[in-house]
């Protein structure tokens, strides 16, 4: 959790990053943390860097933290970080075989503005909205793999082994492996003004202009059940790994896919109302209240069960703003 005064405080499993007592001194004026599988990346005010966690996933960055000076942007796959620098260069570290080493497109990462993760390969948008992607060539293949002429791109999402790339004009091309949404040509003519995208783990959805949603990729976090169907009137989207939420402009939710996911809200269904925001992590979904007040559901593994933690999360409703949920960990932000 980051808190107020840019302090941080981590709970959970020691190895994993739920102890940070090593780097505690240094992490002072967070701004920013991601996550990988088993290891936390912070930046600071500073634009320098504070890891923690698993070393072989990220948790360690000794070797390279002389570079890490003017961070403007960390991203995370599933056990390596990416960072861009002041001067649209990038940094990586942690498991070469998802994505810690870029040394081959080294020279093609230059102005880049965005960076998306998939789990084991990195997207980079640069500044003139062409694409560069690295990773492991076994293991996530096709989703290194741009398609030719791609440009004009506006942003990057990523599920498992595919990434999705919304257009400047609205449009949504897609790329990677076909199970896991990198094939969206059966949807192809409804993705148009298109306004947001989110993806699970082999699913993406697409929320248009209009307020109707657009799904593709495996069949089982897309169309479980007929909740989707007709769905209008959504303003913003959420995924897990295995389901989808939508805020509807009422204030209510939808949610659809796997129910110990979070694809099943039923239990907090009453609770959910006048939702301000929506967070997802790899299996439980936080949605934060216009009163302050927030709402879990999915698994209790993965931050969906917070009823031992509502004391701690309301110490002032008044303060707080935004959350989100990393991997398996809950993150508050209370702004004064």
């Amino acid at each position: 959790a980051i808190l107020a005064d840019g302090s941080v405080v981590t709970w959970g499993h020691p190895a994993s990053g739920g102890d940070s007592s090593a780097v505690q001194d240094r992490l002072r004026n967070v701004k920013q943390i991601e996550a990988t599988n088993a290891a936390f990346a912070a930046i600071l005010a500073d634009g320098s860097v504070v890891t923690w966690g698993d070393p072989d996933t990220g948790g360690d960055s000794s070797d390279i933290q002389e570079e890490l000076k003017g961070v403007r942007q960390i991203e995370a796959s599933y056990g390596a970080f990416a960072a861009i620098l002041a001067d649209g260069s990038v940094v990586t570290w942690g498991d070469i075989d998802a994505g810690g080493d870029c040394s081959k497109a080294q020279q093609q990462l230059k102005q880049v503005r965005q960076l998306r993760a998939s789990h084991g390969s990195f997207a980079a948008i640069l500044s003139d909205g062409r694409v560069v992607c690295w990773g492991n060539p076994d293991i996530d293949s096709e989703s290194c793999q741009v398609p030719e002429g791609l440009c004009d791109v506006k942003e990057i999402h990523a599920s498992g082994h595919a990434f999705a790339a919304m257009l400047a004009d609205g449009s949504v091309v897609t790329w990677g492996d076909a199970d896991f949404g990198g094939d969206s040509s059966m949807v192809k003519d409804q993705l148009k003004d298109v306004q947001q995208i989110q993806s699970s783990r082999r699913a993406f959805a697409a929320l248009r202009q209009n307020g109707s949603v657009v799904t593709w990729g495996d069949l089982a976090d897309v169309m479980p059940d007929n909740r989707i169907n007709g769905l209008v009137g959504v303003c913003e989207l959420c995924a897990t790994s295995g389901a989808f939420a939508a805020k509807l402009v009422d204030g209510t939710v939808v949610t659809w896919g796997y129910k110990y996911v979070g694809g099943d809200c039923q239990e907090v269904s009453s609770r959910l109302r006048n939702v301000h925001q929506l967070s997802g992590s790899n299996g439980a979904f936080a949605a934060l209240l216009e009163d302050g007040q927030i709402v879990t559901w999915g698994s209790p593994y993965a931050g969906g069960d917070s009823s031992g933690l509502q004391d701690r999360l309301c110490p002032d409703v008044r303060k707080r703003r935004r959350t989100r949920l990393d991997g398996n960990r809950l993150a508050l932000v209370l702004e004064g």
